[in-house]
């Protein structure tokens, strides 16, 4: 009986702890401790970690130059001019000579062995539509054939193509006096449309021929 009765009560105080525990009231969420009167508060404007985690602002990259081709110069002096008054716009500058062209192209082929063989190249060249050849007779080109002779480099260019297709060992040779050689400035610049006012008429280029450490300023 007495165990009954330790049972039933342990029972009955179980279930009135229960009770208290689903009846009891919310807990308030604890409230900061007033501050002293005349005592500034602190407050945590940002901690280390935020510091540390933002990203630092990266350096602009710099503007890649324009390349600029000015002349043709007639000198080198007059390129050299030009060169230093532009001087403060540009990051380089180079000088670049173009050699002078001659005044004429003739095409021919090498001199042959004997008059007799030249003879039969020319035979040769006529039956393949090619009319205006000759055999040259003196000098040091005595039997070798002409081809032409040509103002425009491009055209006997053309020409010593033409028959090389065909076969026929033809080579360029110059004639007359060559013309003057002339200048152009290479320039490398952030202020293009500043260049061009001073410089007048230029167009654009690669920069890798500026891209040397010699030569250039």
């Amino acid at each position: 009986m007495i165990a009954r009765a330790l049972i039933v009560v342990l029972a009955v105080l179980n279930l009135g702890v229960a009770t208290w525990w689903l009846l009891r009231p919310e807990p308030g969420q604890p409230q900061p401790p007033a501050p002293l009167a005349g005592v500034a508060t602190l407050e945590l404007v940002r901690t280390w970690a935020e510091a540390s985690a933002a990203p630092a602002a990266a350096p602009a990259a710099p503007a890649a130059p324009t390349c600029l081709r000015a002349g043709p110069f007639r000198s080198r002096a007059a390129a050299v001019e030009l060169q230093s008054r532009l001087d403060a716009l540009v990051a380089r500058s180079e000088l670049e000579e173009e050699e002078g062209e001659a005044g004429m192209f003739r095409v021919l082929l090498p001199p042959a062995a004997s008059r007799s063989a030249a003879d039969e190249t020319v035979e040769r060249l006529q039956a393949a539509g090619f009319t205006d050849v000759l055999v040259l007779q003196q000098g040091g080109d005595a039997n070798a054939v002409a081809l032409g002779t040509f103002r425009n480099r491009a055209m006997a260019e053309r020409r010593v193509e033409a028959m090389r297709q065909l076969g026929f060992p033809a080579e360029l040779r110059p004639m007359g006096n060559a013309q003057p050689p002339r200048w152009w400035l290479l320039l490398a610049t952030s202020q293009p449309e500043q260049v061009r006012e001073i410089a007048g008429q230029t167009r654009p280029i690669d920069c890798g021929p500026l891209a040397g450490p010699a030569g250039g300023r």
